[in-house]
């Protein structure tokens, strides 16, 4: 791959997964728009803070610390939805990644569904930084998504049952 070059999708670069958590909407949506709890569900995220005192409202923004055996970073995501006990979505950077909480009322509480998609900048992005090895990167990313959702929602149900 020349640089420029989006890389090719060799998988699939979008993901989803469910949970139904014995809570309303309402508080379901209040856990998971703090993004300062992240740590407590996450598991490469172990830290996020909102960005000049700004809170879960569309075109705020955060910083996440992530932390793998590799490496830490930081991240700044701009909260592009924030609609109490319906949705709450973020996209990383300048449009790399979109990640979004959908909350739907079910008898027995919320059907939370977490999403994780690659969009296009994030491609071009990855092409520019990592040339011949972005697609390893990629695919890096692609399994951490695909692993880490059910854990995060898992642990986002202990939590919220818990409290």
């Amino acid at each position: 791959m020349t640089r420029g070059q989006t890389a090719p999708v060799t998988a699939e670069l979008t993901f989803s997964d469910s949970v139904v958590v014995a809570r309303s909407p309402e508080q379901v949506y209040a856990l998971v728009s703090d993004v300062t709890r992240t740590g407590e569900w996450s598991p490469t995220c172990t830290a996020c803070w909102w960005d000049d005192g700004a809170g879960p409202w569309p075109g705020s923004w955060f910083t996440g610390r992530n932390v793998t055996p590799q490496r830490t970073w930081e991240t700044r995501s701009r909260v592009e939805v924030a609609t109490p006990g319906r949705e709450f979505t973020w996209v990383v950077g300048d449009g790399l990644v979109r990640w979004s909480y959908l909350l739907e009322p079910r008898d027995e509480g919320t059907l939370l569904t977490e999403t994780w998609a690659f969009l296009p900048a994030g491609l071009a992005f990855f092409a520019d930084k990592y040339g011949d090895d972005a697609d390893a990167q990629i695919e890096d990313r692609r399994r951490t998504a695909h692993e880490g959702i059910p854990r995060t929602l898992a642990a986002v149900k202990a939590v919220a049952e818990a409290g």
